[in-house]
């Protein structure tokens, strides 16, 4: 008879008059039990009989993920925090999937002692440039984050939550391996990256239509790898070979000969002219250059130009070669 949880309110009642088991509990008019205890009880019992429909209420998943983790110790080492907030985010990626929806990135606060010795929590935020909903993708750059971050206090408690959750891209249901895979291992190495060397310390290329090799070679944070390509493409190049590494300013060189130096090294020209012409339309005025391959006697090669807007012809050092 206590296997029914409708029964535990009246079980005094019950074994008092003899009642102990399900058959025992059968034979009892059903009037006056109904009127002596609940019509639950009886319910619970036609359906342990299978006299009566079982009716279940499926799992909702709450509409917002947010869920906190006290500790029943403070924790000092980023292993036990990665550990704890491994659970976390398995539960964030269960709900996810019950969803069918992905997100972009998470926040993590760890909480620090109350009281008199009261801290705010620290905050790190998992930032990822694609969406994901795999414990994996996000382990990876919060272990690299963990080993950066140094705790002012002990951890007291951790609380996970989400701003904004998106649909998840549909599965790739053709044989043959999908394409994307590529571009999602290259993002997510990206996120690694940035997570150990900071927002500001990977960056990409985002060229602009310019001629000169300055302006064009623009580079942003990797942040805003997923942002839309500007409108306007580049000027296309020629044939001349050029640099992959270009100084920030153009370096002055000295001339001996006519020939320019480099760490007092004279410079032999190998390939070039490459004549660059243009901004005569901007307040900066017209910019006229030459640019050639250049050659030590150690046999580092160089990118070098010469103005020919000055009389004197000043040479300058802007890209290095492999």
């Amino acid at each position: 008879m206590h296997c029914l949880p409708a029964a535990a309110p009246y079980a005094d009642w019950l074994s008092g008059i003899g009642c102990h088991t399900l058959a025992q509990l059968r034979r009892l008019p059903r009037a006056g039990l109904q009127r002596r205890s609940s019509p639950l009880l009886l319910q619970e019992l036609d359906a342990a009989y299978g006299r009566a429909e079982g009716h279940f209420s499926w799992f909702q998943a709450p509409p917002l993920f947010s869920q906190r983790h006290d500790l029943l110790e403070r924790l000092e080492h980023s292993t036990a925090i990665q550990a704890v907030g491994r659970r976390l985010i398995e539960q964030l990626c269960d709900w996810l999937e019950a969803r069918k929806l992905s997100v972009h990135g998470l926040d993590l606060l760890l909480h620090h002692e109350k009281g008199r010795h009261a801290r705010p929590p620290t905050r790190i935020a998992l930032r990822l440039s694609q969406a994901a909903w795999l414990p994996a993708d996000f382990m990876d750059v919060l272990r690299e984050q963990l080993a950066q971050l140094a705790l002012a206090a002990p951890v007291i408690a951790l609380e996970l939550s989400i701003d904004h959750a998106g649909p998840r891209p549909p599965a790739n249901a053709s044989l043959i391996p999908e394409p994307g895979q590529w571009q999602r291992d290259e993002h997510r190495m990206l996120d690694i990256l940035r997570a150990r060397l900071g927002q500001d310390g990977v960056r990409a290329p985002r060229p602009v239509a310019s001629h000169l090799p300055e302006q064009a070679n623009a580079w942003a944070c990797a942040a805003d790898a997923g942002a839309p390509a500007p409108s306007s493409l580049p000027p296309a190049l020629g044939p001349h070979a050029r640099p992959l590494w270009l100084l920030h300013q153009p370096l002055a060189l000295q001339t001996q000969n006519h020939r320019p130096l480099h760490n007092g090294r004279a410079l032999r020209l190998l390939a070039g002219p490459e004549r660059l012409e243009t901004g005569w339309w901007q307040p900066r005025g017209h910019t006229q250059r030459d640019y050639f391959i250049a050659q030590d006697m150690g046999g580092v090669r160089y990118w070098v130009y010469q103005e020919r807007e000055k009389t004197a012809g000043g040479w300058f050092l802007h890209g290095l070669f492999a």
